[in-house]
């Protein structure tokens, strides 16, 4: 065990914000620490690192924190960088000082070895090499050179002083430390907080196969699903640990409630009947002595405690458009978008009631996008036209948290100020439907989360009913249960959503159509995010290609579906298998059946090498030696996910290839 804490009592002067504090840490865990906003996370993250006291350390030896050794704890804390002169690349360096203790150290004892052979130099000089190949010193350059680029920044900036980065690039720098000095305790408050997709793949990857302990806070369902193998929950001020990711922690949370429930209600049941019997027979003197007894059996039980159900306290406002759109709600036409230059081109259709996700990595011009449709930045080229009816609600999270509200005034006055017509009773409705109830409604902009910022804006857009709505990362900062309220809103919705999320399970939850950003292009894609992976991963492979897409940055133009249906493509405008091959070369049957033929030779080999390979992985997890090796069995059956991936995969190029034959006559 690397860390334990025990009955810890946490508190702000006489708020008690955490009761009973049991939490422990071992060897390599990926622990995931989940609750309601404002139940006390961010806070056992900073009694773990020591920010915060316990309000009981001398209560009894039963209570306090131990620790394996002495263990790095390794936190992003509020960014302040010393020097604002000083470069990227030095202060990153600064998180290899051990590495570069070691080689200074290793350098005085070669130079001492070559005047005398001493066995405790050579001793000390193997250690060093140790604790190099530990600290992973011999690669610290190029590791930090490949982790810089992975956060989206170009090798070159190493060289900027970190003073010339923005508040969002200076958080990413300090996060890029803090994994490259690779503590034995890492501590991430929400870590894929304005992070894009590429980079929180990359991150899921890094996490899962660090060889030391992580503890995180999150609300990023999916991103905990593939990382986290054991997850704590704070609810109703108590803690409780699960064995599993978050979906296992959400079966077994319902599970054991239901056992709860029913034991409850056989134990209530089974004390009625035992205090009727009592009440009966009491007062008659040959039943007087089995009424004590069963009084006794009542005391001497261990009392269930009613069961709470999940803390599921949410917004719930429900809405109807004031009006309904016409059927084309935007359409973009080459349209060049940026700020002194033209960051992309980007053509696309909206139509009523779809649910378009604008993904890609950071810089690439979504948010760009979004703020030339609402007409806060001109199109520096081509054209976009808003259909009729449209009324367009728009929500941007970083204006929402970074509010310039005066920090003195009320919630309620803040949205009185929006709304000036309105009575109070209106007010209080719209408010309490996003949690803004009783004194809530009185408490002072200066005191709301980012969550509680978060609620009110999406209260004051959503209050003018529009049936077009804009959102720039409408869950950073929300509670799952936020989250969860939105998705069911969004997907209740009548009219029309256009929004940009890195939050993958949202996403999956709420799309009916992806506008993809990457290096190259602007790619509609039409169905939700699963269809949408897939057919990436399909074009990737080279099984499908073609179609008009948007202009990328560099001028080219490439192929993507969603223009009408042409020669060579189906009806949803995704090309057949014809498109693969070049048409020149089509009109050769020989050599298109030749490549066919090649093809599916290849193919089969392939297949039978990944289900050997999958046999032996399923041998490997039967092995009885590795039943509590959780962290190997996890890798296993991440290897045995890919294998059987990419089974189905050759088996649908097969089953094309055979087709393709079968129509030219092969069959």
């Amino acid at each position: 065990m690397r860390y334990q804490i025990r009955h810890a009592i946490v508190q702000y002067g006489a708020d008690v914000i955490l009761p009973d504090v049991n939490f422990e840490i071992h060897d390599n865990e990926k622990i995931a620490v989940v609750g309601r906003n404002g139940c006390g996370k961010t806070t056992l993250l900073k009694l773990i690192v020591g920010d915060l006291e316990m309000a009981n350390p001398d209560s009894d030896e039963s209570c306090g924190i131990v620790m394996a050794g002495k263990q790095e704890i390794g936190f992003l804390r509020q960014i302040s960088f010393e020097d604002p002169n000083v470069t990227v690349e030095d202060e990153i360096k600064k998180a290899f000082s051990p590495v570069f203790a070691c080689e200074a150290r290793m350098k005085e004892i070669e130079a001492m070895l070559h005047d005398q052979s001493e066995d405790n130099l050579l001793y000390e000089y193997d250690h060093l090499q140790k604790k190099m190949e530990a600290l992973k010193g011999y690669t610290w350059k190029t590791d930090m050179e490949i982790m810089f680029q992975q956060f989206g920044f170009p090798l070159e900036d190493l060289k900027r002083p970190i003073g010339s980065y923005s508040g969002g690039q200076q958080t990413k720098v300090a996060f890029i430390k803090l994994l490259l000095s690779r503590p034995d305790i890492m501590l991430l408050d929400e870590p894929t907080n304005h992070l894009d997709l590429p980079t929180i793949e990359w991150l899921e990857e890094y996490l899962k196969t660090y060889d030391k302990a992580v503890v995180i806070v999150s609300h990023d369902r999916m991103f905990l699903d593939k990382v986290i193998d054991v997850t704590y929950e704070i609810e109703y001020g108590r803690m409780k640990r699960y064995v599993g990711n978050y979906s296992a922690f959400m079966r077994q949370k319902e599970e054991n409630l239901l056992k709860q429930e029913k034991d409850y209600e056989l134990q209530q049941k089974e004390i009625a009947r035992l205090t009727e019997w009592v009440e009966k027979w009491k007062n008659t003197p040959t039943k007087v002595t089995a009424a004590r007894s069963k009084l006794k059996q009542i005391e001497h039980m261990v009392k269930i405690e009613k069961p709470r159900r999940f803390d599921t306290r949410t917004f719930h406002a429900m809405f109807t458009p004031n009006m309904e759109s016409y059927n084309d709600v935007i359409t973009a036409s080459k349209l060049k978008i940026g700020y002194d230059s033209v960051l992309g081109e980007v053509s696309f259709r909206l139509q009523k009631k779809e649910r378009l996700a604008v993904l890609g990595e950071n810089g690439k011009g979504k948010s760009t996008l979004l703020k030339t449709l609402i007409g806060e930045l001109p199109p520096l080229g081509g054209t976009f036209t808003i259909g009729g009816n449209v009324e367009i609600g728009y929500f941007d999270q970083q204006r929402a948290v970074v509010n310039d509200a005066d920090p003195n005034q009320s919630v309620m006055d803040n949205f009185w100020e929006t709304y000036p017509h309105l009575l109070r009773e209106d007010v209080r409705s719209a408010l309490g439907a996003f949690m803004f109830s009783g004194e809530d409604v009185e408490k002072l902009m200066g005191q709301l989360s980012g969550g509680e910022k978060v609620r009110l804006a999406l209260c004051k857009m959503f209050y003018t009913k529009p049936n077009c709505l804009i959102l720039d990362e409408p869950t950073n900062h929300m509670d799952m249960v936020g989250k969860e309220a939105l998705e069911q809103m969004l997907r209740e919705f009548e009219g029309t959503v256009l929004f940009v999320s890195h939050d993958r399970y949202f996403i999956k939850q709420i799309a009916t159509g992806v506008l993809e950003f990457t290096q190259t292009e602007v790619r509609q894609y039409q169905g939700g995010y699963e269809d949408y992976l897939e057919e990436k991963r399909k074009r990737e492979a080279g099984i499908i290609k073609g179609g008009p897409a948007s202009t990328a940055k560099n001028g080219t133009t490439q192929s993507g579906p969603g223009t009408g249906n042409k020669a060579g493509t189906n009806q949803n405008g995704t090309p057949t298998l014809e498109d693969v091959f070049d048409k020149k070369t089509y009109y050769n049957p020989g050599k298109i059946r030749s490549r066919l033929l090649k093809s599916l030779e290849k193919y089969e080999k392939q297949l039978a090498d990944s289900e050997k390979k999958a046999d032996d992985l399923k041998i490997q997890l039967a092995d009885p030696a590795l039943a509590t090796d959780y962290q190997k069995l996890m890798e296993l059956q991440s290897q045995l996910e890919e294998e059987e991936h990419l089974q189905e995969t050759l088996l649908e190029r097969m089953l094309e290839a055979e087709m393709e034959l079968e129509e030219m006559g092969e069959a």
